[in-house]
């Protein structure tokens, strides 16, 4: 009897594929089916069914099998100072965080999601550089958020357990890569695990190939980015792109992934299409020469931030060659429904393609 070689799937974030609130989860199915895509993953169970209907979510899981797809979701985020923003989680626990963090993660037992998305706090975009990250919070220090983190999960764990699910905590643009290892190792990689974001690393000053690196032990998602980083007025200046025409070196980043776990899922999280969102959000600013903002990384090596300095210089090279658009070219093109199909497709070929180089199995577009 031969075994089948496990093989990378590729697929699409369910809340940014474009009119995903129009087509709902199972319209988002066949339409992310419809582009190639291999599976969906929604950030939230919430996001399937604000009710946890356990008809309803049956229904996605069925339509998702049927359509030989992987289906990935979460519960939402496990820091109690930015619970608050969330009101949902309290709302389904009626009243009872705890209670609803495990009514979420019983409804995704219940449909075989065991891989669970969570985050530590969330990106402020009206604001810029580092007040718009809940790390430089003012009113309450990151040292006791992380603290109380640490307590939370620890509360979770037991549930965690008892359902044979892992709760795992995004490399979200607040929190380190080296916090969330001790976060995880603290709590146990028995029950909790991370999900890797390749280019939210870049707003904490990581160079993306030793982020990975250090994660790899723990990786049981992931969200899968490219992104412009180039000098500009105050400091750095990210952009989310099409994969290919950042500065993320996936050729590398692809087999550490693999080795970690080679049936892994490989989640495009895309640019949100205009037509969905017509806010669209500028470019995120890093004061990467900013001391308040250095004193808030004290793990970050000099080491590493002058390779990532040099991923910069190197990008800016790109763009002075006219090998990738600038800041302001990109931002001045259109991204409707269109747009935002190509990137989806044009990233999942490059991810590809960028798998065959690095002799990394990668199941075959459908």
């Amino acid at each position: 009897m031969t075994s089948i070689e496990p093989q990378l799937r590729i697929g699409v974030d369910g809340r940014k594929i474009p009119e995903a609130d129009k087509r709902g989860a199972i319209g988002s199915l066949h339409h992310a089916r419809e582009l190639g895509m291999q599976g969906l993953f929604f950030r939230t169970v919430l996001e399937m069914s604000p009710t946890l209907d356990l008809g309803e979510l049956r229904e996605i899981r069925a339509c998702a099998d049927e359509l030989d797809m992987y289906l990935e979701t979460g519960l939402g985020k496990v820091n109690p100072y930015a619970l608050a923003e969330t009101p949902e989680v309290r709302v389904i626990g009626e009243g009872d965080t705890l209670l609803g963090f495990r009514r979420m993660m019983e409804a995704c037992a219940e449909i075989e999601c065991r891989e669970l998305w969570s985050a530590t706090a969330n990106l402020k975009a009206a604001f810029r550089g580092r007040l718009s990250i809940d790390r430089f919070r003012t009113d309450v220090a990151w040292e006791e958020q992380l603290r109380s983190t640490e307590a939370f999960l620890k509360r979770l764990r037991p549930i965690a357990l008892d359902l044979g699910v892992h709760v795992n905590l995004e490399t979200h643009e607040e929190i380190t890569t080296f916090e969330l290892v001790r976060l995880v190792e603290a709590g146990g990689p028995d029950a909790f695990g991370i999900v890797f974001d390749t280019a939210n690393v870049l707003i904490r000053v990581e160079h993306p190939l030793m982020a990975a690196r250090r994660v790899a032990p723990y990786i049981r998602q992931t969200h899968m980015k490219d992104a412009h980083v180039a000098h500009g007025e105050g400091g750095l200046l990210y952009q989310m792109r099409p994969f290919g025409d950042g500065v993320m070196p996936f050729e590398q980043i692809l087999p550490i992934v693999a080795e970690a776990n080679p049936s892994m899922n490989l989640t495009i999280e895309n640019a949100e299409s205009a037509d969905d969102f017509p806010r669209r959000p500028g470019p995120a600013l890093i004061e990467v020469y900013d001391p308040e903002f250095l004193a808030g990384h004290p793990d970050l090596s000099v080491e590493e931030l002058a390779a990532y300095l040099g991923m910069v210089r190197s990008y800016e090279q790109r763009i002075a060659k006219g090998e990738v658009l600038g800041l302001e070219d990109y931002a001045d093109k259109p991204f409707g429904y269109h747009e935002t199909v190509a990137f989806i497709k044009d990233s999942a070929a490059h991810l590809r393609a960028a798998c065959d180089r690095a002799g990394v199995p990668v199941a075959p577009a459908p």
